[in-house]
């Protein structure tokens, strides 16, 4: 029988972040003995999960792609946001050769630009002032446009909408040739898990103006609010008129990031999508995106930021190092240890194995906070317990989709769902003699009131995130450090040496070892 081998495991907690304070805290509320016990014995420490330290402006918290973006390169990865913000400030987004394609192509036609994206000041998926200037530079340029915002509600507050598209409404100022078509919540236009009856909504507003007629985009967000529907969860609204879609238009999509993007791109564009009815099929002159969102939608959009290339990532190193490694979560957070972990590639390394639980149908995730936590639980067990293993990464999304929900009842029994599959995890990894991390890849539930408003808080938080390291040598400590520190770590777990792209750092020490300071 061959050796099992003694694996180390690297369990994220999504949006389970640190926070002192008890009140409104699901972390710190939530019934969590494993998670307790492994703390008071450590070794413990914090990694910061935002700003600069994951390549985004500082004071901008994380999320969850460009956490485990960073997790998996090993280094700080200078994210679209900032890239994006560059290129408007120096001027260079004006020249872009993509935009500029797009631009003369429907110059050609006649047609109308498309512009699309998540109208917030987020900053996770899209950014407003990115859509402000993509509509300034095209409209400039004499092509009509016609934006198209889809709510936000999780990333910002539930119920801040009209603040904020009256602010963007102010940037664009009194152009005639650009207008708001329509708006709709990013429920429906945003969604990830193949929930193909709301994407339709989606669909058929931007298609042909399907939805609630209105003149006045504040008025139908209050009219909203009048029947208690918050930001994410407005139905389509149909804006002056706007009756959908043209031949010889053209489409544009301003969100940086690509998992959300994905499901309504592939209605808009793939000619053998079939998952939803699309009597309206306009025959689009040319679309295009702010990223690259998958390989499969790339044969259709031109792309304005090309992905960034990065070489030894994580799951690259332990593949060429002939070691075997599983990547595990929930339908939610599959992009995320696997594409993103990955550095934004599909590729699938040589020996890794992956599991894919399909998240529950539920309409939020308050109503099942469980989500399919066991069932990924039982299945990464039972791979444990194989010892074929060397790596295991797995990622519980509870703690950061129900904290998305804005209810810390619910929120904290997602805290013990998942402290309940962490602990049969651990036996299983020390049942082998091997060793875990513990973390998370930035906050969210630490904070479930707005301390500014009162109301519920459901965006991500700037907070560090724990960090903490099971069945290590006697004497080991752990230095403070930044998520592109795990991977480092990971590997010197794992008795593989560190490729030089990866600058990040080892944060195991022995006792006494002062050699590098806490960052």
């Amino acid at each position: 029988m061959p050796t099992k081998k003694h694996p180390v495991m690297l369990c994220i907690l999504d949006g389970f972040g640190w926070r002192e304070e008890a009140a409104d805290n699901a972390v710190r509320q939530a019934k969590t003995p494993v998670f307790d016990r492994i703390w008071a014995h450590g070794p413990t420490a914090f990694l910061q999960a935002g700003g600069g330290d994951v390549g985004l402006p500082d004071g901008q918290f994380g999320n969850s792609e460009v956490g485990h973006i960073n997790i998996g390169a090993g280094r700080i990865v200078n994210q679209d946001l900032p890239r994006i913000d560059k290129a408007i400030k120096d001027g260079s987004l004006a020249n872009n050769e993509a935009l500029q394609s797009i631009i003369a192509k429907l110059k050609d036609t006649g047609g109308k630009l498309h512009l699309l994206g998540l109208l917030s000041p987020g900053g996770v998926h899209a950014h407003q002032r990115h859509i402000a200037a993509l509509a300034k530079i095209v409209a400039g340029a004499g092509v009509p446009v016609l934006v198209h915002g889809f709510l936000d509600g999780r990333d910002v507050g539930p119920k801040s909408a009209q603040t904020y598209v009256q602010a963007f409404l102010d940037d664009l100022g009194d152009n005639p040739d650009i207008k708001l078509a329509s708006l709709c919540g990013r429920y429906f236009a945003m969604d990830r898990d193949n929930r193909w009856e709301r994407v339709a909504k989606a669909y058929h507003l931007l298609t042909s103006g399907t939805g609630t007629a209105a003149d006045d985009p504040i008025a139908a967000i209050q009219a909203a609010y009048n029947a208690n529907v918050s930001d994410e969860f407005i139905e389509p609204v149909s804006l002056n008129g706007y009756d959908g879609m043209a031949d010889g238009d053209g489409l544009l999509i301003a969100n940086f990031r690509a998992d959300r993007a994905r499901e309504i791109l592939t209605a808009l564009l793939d000619p053998s999508f079939s998952d939803i009815d699309r009597p309206n099929r306009p025959e689009l002159a040319i679309a295009g995106g702010m990223v690259e969102y998958s390989d499969k939608l790339n044969p259709f959009l031109t792309t304005l930021f090309a992905p960034q290339n990065l070489v030894n990532v994580l799951g690259e190193v332990v593949s060429n190092a002939g070691k075997r490694q599983l990547r595990a979560a929930e339908t939610e957070k599959y992009p995320h240890v696997t594409f993103f972990l990955n550095g934004g590639e599909e590729t699938e390394y040589a020996g890794e194995d992956r599991i894919l639980v399909p998240s529950p149908k539920v309409a939020t995730y308050d109503l099942q906070p469980e989500m399919s936590a066991p069932e990924l639980t039982s299945k990464v067990k039972a791979a444990i317990d194989t010892g074929d293993y060397d790596l295991i990464v797995i990622n519980y999304a509870n703690p950061d989709m129900v904290g998305h929900t804005g209810s810390l009842e619910a929120a904290m029994k997602a805290c013990e769902t998942v402290d309940t599959g962490l602990g049969q995890l651990l036996e299983s990894i020390e049942k082998l003699g091997g060793m875990a991390l513990v973390t998370a890849d930035h906050g969210n539930c630490e904070l479930m009131r707005d301390p500014e408003t009162g109301g519920p808080h459901t965006a991500h938080t700037t907070n560090p995130v724990p960090l903490v390291l099971v069945g290590g040598s006697e004497g080991q400590t752990l230095r403070n450090g930044r998520l592109a520190d795990l991977a480092p770590t990971l590997l010197f777990m794992m008795g593989v040496d560190q490729p030089e792209e990866m600058t990040g750092r080892n944060l195991i020490a022995d006792a006494g070892d002062k050699s590098q300071s806490a960052a």
